[in-house]
C-alpha cells in the first residue's frame, strides 16, 4: 500500500477514536455540503467543479477553519501548523496519515470532499489527491501527487456516481454488494438501510480508500473484498447489487478506475448476465454501462440478449455518441491532449482502430436495471430516453417493476374491469394552430420522476382525466362511447393497448380490479 494514503488503523479502537475527532472537526467547522456553497457562493462553487480553482482561492483567504479546511482538503495547498491546527485535531491527523508535516506547514495525503447524504447525512468521501471532481491539478498532477502510476489512482464522485446513487432502490435489506466500490460512495450510500455490505475492487488501493470514506463518515465498515468481478463472492447471493464499472470501451486497459480490460462492452455483459447467480429471489442488480451500436444489428436486440433468464429487465439509453466523440472524450479524460501531438494521434487512431475491427459505429451509455422474478415470461424494457428526469429515481424503479407485474398477470378483460387513477402531476398539453376548433393532438406529460411524455387521441385523453378510482375502465369507455358517437363495443376492443401503455409508463397507476 503507497504511503501516501492516511495509515489509520480502521479496526484499533484508538485510531477509531481519532478519526471520530476529525470528523468532528469537520463538522463544527461546517466543511459540509452546504457549508461549502456558503462560503464559496454559487459562481466559485461552480468553478471548482470545473476544475477551476482561482475564485475558491480567492474566497479563503480569510484564516477561518472552513476556508483552512477548504485549501487544505480540496484545493490540495499546505496551510501553516498553527492555522491547522486552530481547524482539526491536527497531531490526530498526522498520527493517522490524513496530514503530512513539512517544517512549518502541512498538507493533506488525500482530498477529502464533504458530500450531503439523502437523509441529510454529512459524509465525506475520501480520494486520490486531484482526483475528484474540481481536483486541484487534473489527472496528471493526481498522479505526481499520489506518487502511483494513474493506473491505479482512486476517482472521488462524478456525475456517474451520483447518477446510480440516485437510481438505486432504496428498500431495508439484509445484503448489498458494491461491485468495483472505487472510493466507497455506493457502499456509503447502501449503509442506513442495509444490514451487511460488501465491497469489492481490483484495485487494493480502492479498497483502503473506501474503507476510509466509510470510517471519516461515521458508517459501519463494509467487508472489503479484492478480484475482479464476482470472483471475491464465490457463490455468495445477495439483495441488492450495485456498480459503477469501469464500463468505459477503449483499446487496452490502461486506467483501471475506467477501462474493463475485456473486448469491446464485454465486461458490462459480464456483469449482466452473472448478476442472476448471485441474486436472491426478488433482488436487484443495477449498473451503469456502455454499449457497443454494431453495423448490421439493433442495438436493442443486442441488450436484450444480455439479459439472464429470470429476470426482468429495464434498459434505458441515455446518451449516443459517435466512435470519433467517445475517442477524444477519453481521450481528454486522460489527458492525453496534452501530450506530444504525434502521440496523441497514435491513441487516438488506435481507438479507432479497434472500434472498426469490431464495427462500431457508435456508443451508448445508460442504465440497467434487473430484477430476479422468476417469471416464465419475463419483462425486458430497451428504450431511449434522453429527456432530463427528476432524481433520486429509485422509487421510479421499484414502481416500473410493480407495473410490470400488474400486466403481465392481467389480461384484457380484467383490464377493462380494473380502476385506475391519474398519477400525481400529470398535466395534459393541447398542440395545434392558433384558434383552430380541434387540436392536431394531445400530450399528456408527468412532472415527476421520468417526466415522460405521450400522445393520446380524443378518448385516450378524456379517458386519463376522469380516472380517480371510482369508477371501471369499462364504464368510463362505455361513457365515452356515447359522448363520441361510436360503438362501446368496437371502443373496448381497440382500447386496452392503449391503456397498457399509459399504465406501463406511470401514467394511470392500478386502484383495484373487479368486475362491474
Amino acid at each position: 500500500m503507497s504511503t501516501h494514503l492516511p495509515t489509520a488503523d480502521l479496526r484499533d479502537p484508538d485510531s477509531a477514536a481519532r478519526t471520530a475527532r476529525m470528523r468532528d472537526a469537520l463538522r463544527a467547522a461546517a466543511f459540509t455540503a452546504d457549508g461549502l456553497l456558503e462560503l464559496l457562493g454559487a459562481p466559485a462553487y461552480a468553478a471548482l467543479a470545473r476544475s477551476e480553482t482561482v475564485p475558491a482561492l480567492r474566497a479563503t483567504r480569510g484564516d477561518g477553519p472552513l476556508a483552512t479546511l477548504v485549501r487544505l482538503f480540496l484545493l490540495q495547498r499546505p496551510v501553516p501548523y498553527d492555522r491547522a491546527a486552530a481547524a482539526l485535531p491536527v497531531d490526530d491527523c498526522l498520527a493517522d496519515g490524513w496530514l503530512v508535516r513539512d517544517g512549518d506547514e502541512v498538507r493533506a495525503s488525500v482530498d477529502v470532499r464533504p458530500y450531503g447524504g439523502p437523509d441529510g447525512q454529512d459524509w465525506w468521501i475520501v480520494s486520490d489527491l486531484g482526483c475528484a471532481v474540481g481536483g486541484a491539478g487534473g489527472i496528471r498532477a493526481a498522479e505526481e501527487a499520489a506518487g502511483v502510476d494513474r493506473a491505479q489512482l482512486v476517482l472521488g464522485v462524478g456525475g456517474a456516481s451520483t447518477t446510480l446513487a440516485g437510481l438505486t432502490v432504496r428498500t431495508p435489506v439484509a445484503k448489498v454488494l458494491d461491485l468495483g466500490t472505487g472510493s466507497g460512495i455506493q457502499a456509503l450510500h447502501a449503509s442506513p438501510y442495509a444490514t451487511e455490505v460488501t465491497a469489492t475492487d481490483l484495485n487494493p488501493r480502492a479498497l483502503r480508500i473506501a474503507g476510509l470514506t466509510l470510517a471519516l463518515s461515521g458508517a459501519p465498515a463494509a467487508d472489503l473484498r479484492e478480484g475482479s468481478l464476482f470472483d471475491p463472492v464465490g457463490e455468495e447471493t445477495y439483495d441488492l447489487i450495485v456498480s459503477n464499472p469501469p464500463f468505459v470501451i477503449s483499446p487496452g486497459a490502461r486506467l483501471t478506475y475506467r477501462d474493463g480490460g475485456m473486448g469491446g462492452d464485454d465486461l458490462c455483459r459480464t456483469i449482466v448476465q452473472q448478476a442472476a447467480a448471485h441474486l436472491n429471489d426478488g433482488g436487484y442488480c443495477q449498473l451503469l454501462a456502455n454499449w457497443q451500436h454494431v453495423e448490421g444489428e439493433d442495438w436493442r436486440d443486442r441488450l436484450r440478449s444480455w439479459v439472464p433468464r429470470g429476470c426482468d429487465a429495464w434498459i434505458v439509453q441515455r446518451e449516443v455518441q459517435d466512435v470519433t466523440q467517445y475517442a477524444e472524450l477519453w481521450l481528454r479524460d486522460a489527458g492525453d491532449h496534452r501530450t506530444d501531438p504525434e502521440e496523441y494521434a497514435a491513441r487516438y487512431d488506435a481507438w479507432l482502430e479497434e472500434f472498426e475491427a469490431r464495427r462500431t459505429k457508435a456508443v451508448g451509455f445508460g442504465w440497467i436495471t434487473l430484477r430476479k422474478s422468476g417469471a416464465a415470461d419475463p419483462s425486458i424494457t430497451v428504450e431511449e430516453w434522453p429527456h432530463p428526469v427528476e432524481q433520486p429515481l429509485g422509487s421510479a424503479v421499484v414502481q416500473h417493476f410493480a407495473r410490470q407485474d400488474y400486466l403481465r398477470a392481467t389480461d384484457d378483460a380484467a383490464l377493462l374491469a380494473g380502476r385506475f387513477r391519474l398519477a400525481d402531476e400529470v398535466v395534459q398539453e393541447q398542440v395545434g394552430l392558433p384558434g383552430a376548433e380541434d387540436p392536431e393532438h394531445v400530450v399528456l406529460r408527468q412532472n415527476r420522476g421520468m417526466r415522460r411524455a405521450t400522445k393520446v387521441d380524443t378518448v385516450g385523453a378524456g379517458f386519463a382525466g376522469v380516472c380517480d378510482g371510482s369508477l371501471p375502465a369499462g364504464r368510463i369507455l362505455d361513457a365515452i362511447a356515447q359522448l363520441v358517437g361510436e360503438d362501446p363495443v368496437l371502443l373496448r376492443d381497440r382500447t386496452p393497448d392503449a391503456i397498457r401503455t399509459l399504465v406501463e409508463q406511470g401514467f394511470l397507476e392500478p386502484v383495484e380490479t373487479g368486475k362491474d
